[in-house]
């Protein structure tokens, strides 16, 4: 088998358009795993809502979570994890609401909003089971020092929301004058902010140098700019048909869709 490790992306490509894994995309996964193959999660998503899924499809993998600032091995432990200063929080949120544009902002297993979007939420928590323990908890805060001041808290990712190009352009243009922060985009309509050291590609070497897998072995497969440095990074890196146009530039090669089983077309190609 000449590619050993799979790191896929969730949203816009291993989920299609109902949010959901498809029977080929999850018989082509479990078939890859059965033949030793590492199938690893990397996805912008709180590390809660990646668990979520790796289970429900039965993967006993790494997972990246969060552009990267979280990973976790087999077990759940965590093999690597990098959060945003705190101060620098406090700094990033003002913006926000300066700008008045929605945000949230996350840790592991939590949600910090000061408005609750139940349609962001729901979205999160589509793949939850009714347990409690899988559930992804939303905590409302009134004022910042709620957040800053919080003790033995790790923010690893702010989202910003808005549909207003230009406003989420400007955002994004006053974000880059902060220092310690990296800042990029998983969709159309947001930005995402984490610790500049961070992104999908750092942890993905980080995960593969541990695994004893040279970057020859590793296929990435993403549809947006927060997957760039990790198909940039893997000896083969395969844009989804519906991504974004400075994805499939950079990748070596582009396969369907994610409502055509683009990603299961990869496994099936390379591993099976």
């Amino acid at each position: 088998m000449k590619f050993r490790l799979v790191a896929i992306d969730m949203d816009g490509t291993l989920l299609n358009s109902q949010n959901q894994v498809s029977d080929r995309t999850r018989k082509a996964i479990e078939d890859a795993s059965s033949k030793g193959a590492y199938i690893v999660l990397a996805t912008g998503r709180i590390l809660k809502s990646a668990v979520n899924y790796s289970e429900e499809l039965g993967l006993r993998k790494p997972i990246i979570s969060c552009n990267g600032a979280v990973v976790v091995d087999e077990e759940k432990n965590i093999l690597y994890e990098r959060s945003i200063k705190m101060d620098t929080v406090g700094t990033i949120m003002r913006i926000g609401e300066k700008n008045n544009i929605y945000y949230h902002l996350y840790d592991k297993d939590n949600f910090y909003s000061n408005v609750r979007d139940e349609e962001v939420f729901s979205l999160y928590n589509s793949n939850s089971s009714k347990k409690k323990s899988s559930q992804i908890d939303v905590s409302i805060f009134n004022k910042i020092e709620d957040i800053v001041n919080k003790k033995d808290l790790n923010i690893y990712k702010f989202i910003f929301i808005d549909d207003d190009r230009s406003k989420l352009d400007s955002l994004r243009n006053r974000l880059g004058e902060i220092e310690g922060i990296s800042v990029c985009s998983s969709w159309s309509n947001n930005i995402e902010v984490v610790e500049r050291e961070v992104s999908k590609g750092n942890s993905l070497r980080m995960l593969c140098d541990k695994l004893n897998i040279p970057r020859e072995e590793v296929i990435a497969i993403g549809d947006n700019e927060n997957d760039m440095s990790m198909i940039e990074y893997a000896g083969l890196g395969v844009a989804m048909g519906n991504g974004v146009d400075m994805v499939k530039k950079s990748a070596d090669m582009v396969t369907s869709t994610n409502d055509e089983d683009g990603v299961a077309q990869i496994i099936e190609k390379y591993i099976l």
